[in-house]
C-alpha cells in the first residue's frame, strides 16, 4: 500500500521508497528499502538528492532510527546518498568495497590499459565504512540480513537475503535485463552469479528498480536463457560477418531497440565478446577496446 509520502509497505517490516530519478535505465527510479521497525536497515539510499533523503527520514516512525546502510553496488543511482545519510544518522555504510574492488585479473588489466571505456554511472568516490562478504550476517531489530555476493553487473555487487526474500539490486530485475559493461561489468561473473541464484530457494526478489519479482526461479531461468540465447546470436552473426565490432553486432541484433539504449546494448555485446574470447570461442583481432574487431575461432 502506497502512502501520500510515497512509502510503500511491501510486507510486515519492509517499506520501499522510490527515488525521483526515472530514466530509460532506472525505470521509475531507484528503490530504497527500509527493513525492520525501531532500528532500521536501509538498502540502497540512492542518488545524492536532498528531497529523497528527506523522504527517507520522514518515513521513520517516532522513535525509529537508522542502524545500518547497506549498498548493493556503487553506481551513482544507488550509493551517493549513503554518506550524507550516514552523517545525518550516525549509521555505518556497509558494502563489498569501493568502486574498483573485486575486479577479475582480466578486467583489472583492461581497466589499467584505459582503452576499454566503460565507467557508466560509477560512484568513483564511494568507500564503505565496513566491508562485508559472502555469508556475513548483519543483525539488528530487522532480524538478520545475509550477504550474498553477486558480481557481474559490477564487481562489488552484493545481494541481501532477509526472511526468505532476496534484495537483488541491479543483478535481477523483472522489467529489464542488466547492463554489463566492462571493466566494471563482467559477463562471465554475471552468468556465474545467475547460476548461483538458480540454486537458491528465495521466495521473492526485491530489485533495485521496478516491482518485486514474485516468481524468482522462473525469472532467473529466463535471464540465463536470454543471455545464452544472445551469446548464440552473437556467434551466429559473427560467423556470417566474419569479423565485426561490438557496435556492428549490436546494430544487427538490436534493430528494434530504442535508439537511446543502443550504446548500452553495444556494451553488453562487448561484455559477451570478451567472455567468449576468454573461453576461446572468438578471437580478438585488435587490442581490447570498443572499436576492437572479433572473428570466430
Amino acid at each position: 500500500m502506497k502512502s501520500e509520502s510515497g512509502v510503500v509497505v511491501l510486507e510486515p517490516g519492509l517499506r520501499r521508497l522510490t527515488a525521483p530519478n526515472p530514466s530509460p535505465m532506472t525505470l521509475h527510479g531507484t528503490n530504497t528499502y527500509l527493513l525492520g521497525e525501531g532500528e532500521i536497515a536501509v538498502i540502497d539510499p540512492g542518488p545524492d538528492h536532498a528531497g529523497h533523503m528527506a523522504a527517507i527520514l520522514a518515513a521513520l516512525a517516532p522513535g525509529e532510527r537508522i542502524g545500518a546502510i547497506l549498498i548493493t553496488h556503487s553506481h551513482r543511482d544507488h550509493s551517493p546518498l549513503a554518506r550524507p545519510l550516514s552523517r545525518a544518522t550516525g549509521a555505518r555504510v556497509l558494502a563489498a568495497g569501493p568502486s574498483d574492488w573485486g575486479r577479475s585479473p582480466v578486467m583489472a588489466a583492461l581497466a589499467a590499459q584505459g582503452r576499454i571505456g566503460g565507467g557508466e554511472g560509477v560512484d568513483r568516490d564511494f568507500a564503505p565504512d565496513d566491508q562485508i562478504a559472502e555469508g556475513d550476517g548483519i543483525t539488528g531489530d530487522w532480524g538478520e540480513i545475509t550477504v550474498v555476493e553477486t558480481p557481474g553487473h559490477m564487481a562489488n555487487h552484493l545481494s541481501f537475503g532477509w526472511n526468505g526474500a532476496l534484495f537483488t539490486g541491479d543483478h535481477v530485475m523483472g522489467w529489464s535485463t542488466s547492463l554489463v559493461s566492462p571493466p566494471d561489468g563482467d559477463m562471465g561473473a554475471f552468468m556465474a552469479s545467475c547460476r548461483r541464484l538458480a540454486g537458491r530457494d528465495d521466495r521473492i526478489y526485491f530489485p533495485g528498480h521496478g516491482e518485486p519479482v514474485c516468481a524468482p526461479q522462473h525469472r532467473i531461468a529466463e535471464l540465463i536463457a536470454h543471455r545464452e540465447g544472445r551469446e548464440a546470436q552473437i556467434l551466429s552473426a559473427l560467423s556470417d560477418m566474419e569479423k565485426a565490432t561490438a557496435d556492428d553486432l549490436a546494430a544487427r541484433l538490436y534493430a528494434d531497440l530504442d535508439p537511446r539504449l543502443l550504446p548500452a546494448a553495444g556494451r553488453n555485446v562487448l561484455a559477451h565478446l570478451l567472455d567468449l574470447a576468454q573461453r576461446n570461442l572468438v578471437l580478438a583481432l585488435d587490442d581490447p577496446s570498443p572499436e576492437a574487431r572479433f572473428t570466430p575461432r
